[in-house]
């Protein structure tokens, strides 16, 4: 062991291999390659890299930014075909035919327990996938689809009525497939919603 230098400093030289790392344009790295933690914390770093790099997205309007105006050439098709006239809420695009008013006058709200029946349709090929029939369940009103909760909040349609709601992908299931119900992604859907109870 050479004079100048101690022990531990002689010791950790030792543990210390040789890596040569032509990526970092350096002919030869030291890195302690017995080290647990170092390698350890060389995979956390890899990592992190690998990950920061992928970002997932949710909206989706960034997933397809034309999807909006397909929906509504969708909707607007359907309605001007079948000479349905329909009012449209807000900037949603969710489109409102009250088939059937109501009798008792009623307040909603997002913590407002509905009971309904429901039939739900895929605009584009009529196909039902989703029916209550005799059943009728109960749901918070802020615990529903998007196109639900807008479509009743904003709807005006009475306890005791039926209401018919046109709703656009974005305020469906989105871009994402429904195996089970058998939707496509960037479904546009089509309820027709009896409202027997609302609790608030």
């Amino acid at each position: 062991m050479p004079a100048t230098i101690s022990l531990s400093a002689y010791n950790a030289l030792k543990m210390l291999k040789i890596v040569n790392l032509p990526v970092l344009f350096f002919k030869k790295v030291n890195l302690p390659i017995n080290n647990k933690l170092m390698n350890r914390l060389l995979l956390f770093c890899c990592c992190i890299l690998l990950f920061t790099a992928c970002k997932k997205v949710d909206d989706p309007a960034v997933i397809n930014s034309n999807q909006r105006e397909i929906d509504e050439e969708i909707i607007t098709k359907y309605l001007a075909d079948n000479r349905l006239t329909a009012t449209t809420l807000d900037t949603s695009g969710i489109r409102v035919i009250i088939e059937k008013q109501g009798p008792i006058s009623t307040l909603y709200s997002l913590s407002s327990s509905v009971t309904l029946g429901y039939t739900g349709r895929q605009l584009t090929s009529g196909r039902i996938f989703a029916q209550t029939d005799s059943l009728h369940p109960s749901y918070v009103l802020g615990d529903v689809l998007s196109g639900w909760k807008i479509g009743i909040l904003k709807g005006k349609v009475n306890k005791g009525g039926i209401i018919r709601l046109i709703i656009p992908s974005r305020h469906g299931y989105g871009p994402y497939e429904q195996p089970v119900l058998g939707l496509p992604a960037n479904s546009v859907l089509d309820f027709t919603i009896e409202i027997f109870d609302v609790t608030n």
